[in-house]
């Protein structure tokens, strides 16, 4: 099969990308390179993907890097009508809860409409396979845990989860429309090697590493259903074989089910750095949501997703990641 992976370059979508590929996928990857964060990263995140070409076999390369914005019809035009895509995975955003609160417009710019012109792609070229990358933020503050996909999510508490809500109906609609096979996939803080730099985990080993101290927004009692980047990547496989077999839209929570305290998250890093956190306390940050934890019995059930990477044995990792670089 050959997928459209769109944030391809991206912390979830390069570790995508070599999966798909070492499955014996073709992968086409559209990433802009924006300045969200240093783009030298997601360059190094791309060298075994294109390293891969090397070893290719088929007359066209089996991984192709393409530089474009979702938001160029142009540039999305050229990608479809030259490549035979089966599958759209859909990773492509402007990330991030406080930022959106400062830049609202650009992530409705992005997420809404560089969503809505992809939709309008595989319609026009009949690819009816899509799978869309949602956020546990759509949940916002929600009271009853552990979230499940039937709660009611129309209380987004910042722009970047009101346009990650969007993108849900906006999946529901071409799916009505269109019978386009559709799962949006609702991921809960993913962490692990290539983590980006902007998230607590990597932003917090980096500050302890070099004796800063790391800012604390609330009283550290605030709880995140971490997920290994590996579940993550197992979950998103699976739900290939669900597009391909049903002709449906569903929502699934890709999570741990286990809710981590932040200040035990942060005690958990000083363990495997081996570094003690010097700590600035702030108040609590508007736009953040107090709690997340996933229900998966819907994904567990229908996709066969199964999360086995304990919360300690997955900051091992990254931390020794995060020492050899």
């Amino acid at each position: 099969m050959k997928f459209l992976i769109t944030g391809g370059a991206g912390f979830i979508g390069s570790h995508l990308c070599e999966k798909l590929l070492d499955l014996g996928h073709q992968v086409v990857c559209l990433d802009n390179f924006n300045d969200a964060y240093d783009p030298q990263i997601k360059r190094e995140n791309v060298t075994k993907c294109l390293a891969s070409n090397r070893v290719a076999t088929l007359e066209e390369p089996r991984y192709v890097l393409i530089e474009g914005d979702l938001r160029d019809e142009q540039r999305l035009e050229e990608i479809f009508s030259k490549h035979s895509i089966d599958v759209v995975i859909h990773l492509a955003a402007m990330a991030g809860v406080r930022p959106s609160i400062a830049n609202p417009i650009l992530y409705y710019d992005v997420n809404v409409t560089g969503t809505l012109n992809l939709l309008e792609k595989c319609r026009t070229y009949h690819i009816d396979k899509f799978i869309f990358a949602s956020s546990s933020s759509v949940y916002g503050n929600n009271e009853k845990v552990p979230f499940e996909e039937t709660d009611p999510v129309d209380n987004p508490i910042s722009p970047y989860a009101a346009t990650k809500k969007s993108g849900e109906l906006l999946c529901y609609t071409y799916h009505h429309l269109y019978k386009t096979s559709i799962a949006c996939l609702r991921f809960f803080t993913v962490y692990g090697p290539r983590q980006r730099p902007d998230l607590a985990i990597h932003k917090f080993a980096k500050k302890m590493l070099n004796d800063e101290p790391i800012q604390l927004y609330g009283d550290g009692k605030s709880t995140r259903d971490y997920t290994y980047i590996d579940d993550i990547i197992d979950g998103i496989v699976k739900s290939i074989d669900f597009v391909s077999n049903k002709t449906d839209y569903e929502i699934f929570n890709l999570g741990e089910c286990q809710a981590i305290r932040l200040d035990k998250m942060i005690h958990l890093l000083e363990k495997v750095l081996g570094k003690e956190a010097l700590i600035e306390r702030l108040p609590h940050q508007e736009g953040d949501v107090c709690h997340t934890c996933a229900s998966i019995e819907k994904s567990k059930r229908v996709l066969g997703y199964s999360p086995d990477t304990e919360f300690e044995e997955g900051l091992k990792i990254f931390a020794d990641w995060l020492l050899k670089k």
